[in-house]
């Protein structure tokens, strides 16, 4: 049993559509089949969430929403034409749109979630129709259905574990169930979403529920390369990640799966595979628990910008018992999520992403670590990037970060820090974000 799940690129059109009709027909095992939104046609062209977001926004709002619902009422109506499905799916979408400007606006803190999850839910719809009309035997099943049951955390659900005894039962059935990503329901019966892109976290829920014995994720990409396509010229694809790598790349800027999603099928243990639609018989990139075959010592190399750090001094501090959670609990009160936490004896440094840090939530942790902490020396540094050089295979090779320094060095790149964790699954640099394109371009050259 395989799930399968599709991004929006490969539901944008018609033509995908009947690209993914004939992925699925080409495996029996493919019976679990998880769909995104319709995404852009072309890089002018709308995504059906972002439209969505208009409309609640007009809605929530007392304006006009009668050109947002007919756009996206529209968008579906063009992919049932061009596929000959029967239009009166398009009813049945149609009063799903008009349906959500009767949703009460105040003490409603799902409508936002309810607006969203509009997208996959009917793209679904849709799907399952063109399935059946294809001769597959082919249903709809709304999350509620599948016995995806969530916490009420509007726009961040979480499953509830007692969700997997009903997931499991749909092993039972014979039909290819179609189901939107993306949202779950609460145990009120609310929409509630997943955090965005969380289409990958309901495939790999689904997977995780029915033991399955793969989770396939179609994209837009022969699979994962070793660095960004934007930055190096033609990187080496990657043929086989571990999850722990994957996770690392994903936090550093890699966007082809979202990194939240490998939770369930690692815990499960169920192999995970990228591929491409549009290029289906390519072998992808194959995520697993452990390396089936030891090549390079570095798999990847990734980057992502719009950190920000906070460097403090204090003489002995290394002495003053307690002054490492004092640091972290102004914080924690502030609902700051911290990153890396590099450290020396007089000195500490912590990285944030920079939407963690507000102009008031600067000049609180200044006061407080000034007139409560008595530090000596405090800086915040703006506009930087981390890079990371990732495999679980460095730590048998030596030389891995003396072969890295120096090929930033011949480019004059500068480290403001280095970071290793004890698994040595990756390495960190914290740069100046102007350097962070020629810094993945040195690194690539170097162990590629």
């Amino acid at each position: 049993m395989k799930v399968t799940k599709f991004g929006g690129s490969s539901l944008a059109s018609a033509q995908q559509l009947q690209k993914v009709l004939n992925i699925v027909k080409s495996d029996r095992e493919r019976r679990f089949i998880v769909v995104s939104a319709p995404g852009k046609r072309d890089a002018q062209d709308t995504k059906v969430t972002d439209a969505l977001i208009q409309y609640y926004n007009h809605y929530k709002n007392n304006q006009d929403t009668s050109a947002d619902k007919a756009w996206i009422i529209q968008r579906y109506r063009d992919i049932a034409t061009e596929l000959n499905v029967n239009l009166s799916i398009i009813s049945t979408i149609q009063k799903s749109i008009e349906s959500l400007e009767c949703l009460p606006i105040t003490n409603n803190p799902y409508l936002y979630d309810t607006f969203l999850a509009a997208g996959e839910d009917n793209n679904a719809k849709l799907i399952a129709a063109f399935f059946k009309e294809n001769d597959l035997d082919a249903i709809y099943l709304h999350p509620s259905d599948a016995g995806l049951f969530v916490s009420s955390e509007p726009q961040n659900a979480r499953l509830l574990p007692s969700s997997y005894e009903h997931i499991q039962k749909l092993r039972q059935g014979e039909q290819i169930y179609v189901i939107p990503g993306f949202f779950g329901v609460t145990m009120d019966n609310n929409i509630c979403t997943f955090s965005r892109g969380g289409s990958d976290i309901t495939g790999s829920l689904i997977a995780a529920g029915i033991h399955a014995e793969l989770y396939e994720n179609f994209t837009d990409v022969d699979g994962i390369f070793a660095a960004h396509p934007g930055v190096v010229n033609k990187p080496h694809s990657i043929s086989e990640l571990t999850y722990k790598e994957m996770r690392e790349l994903a936090y550093a800027g890699f966007s082809v799966l979202h990194d939240e999603a490998l939770i369930p099928v690692y815990r499960s243990k169920i192999p995970l595979v990228i591929k491409n639609t549009n290029n289906p018989s390519h072998p992808g990139t194959k995520v697993t628990l452990k390396h089936e075959t030891l090549d390079l010592p570095v798999v990847g190399i990734s980057g992502d910008d719009k950190f920000v750090s906070i460097n403090i001094s204090k003489y002995l501090m290394n002495r003053e018992i307690g002054f490492g959670r004092k640091v972290l609990q102004i914080l924690e009160e502030l609902n700051i999520r911290w990153e890396h936490i590099p450290t020396g004896i007089d000195d500490m440094s912590i990285v944030l992403r920079e939407r963690e840090l507000t102009p008031e939530k600067e000049e609180r942790i200044v006061d407080y670590l000034q007139n409560e902490l008595h530090v000596d020396d405090l800086e915040i540094e703006k506009e930087l990037s981390i890079i990371m050089i990732v495999g679980e295979n460095m730590k048998n090779h030596i030389g891995i970060t003396a072969a890295a320094t120096k090929a930033l060095s011949e480019k004059n790149i500068n480290l403001e820090m280095i970071s290793q964790g004890s698994s040595e699954v990756s390495i960190m640099f914290v740069i100046k974000s102007k350097e962070e394109k020629a810094a993945i371009q040195a690194l690539y050259s170097a162990f590629f």
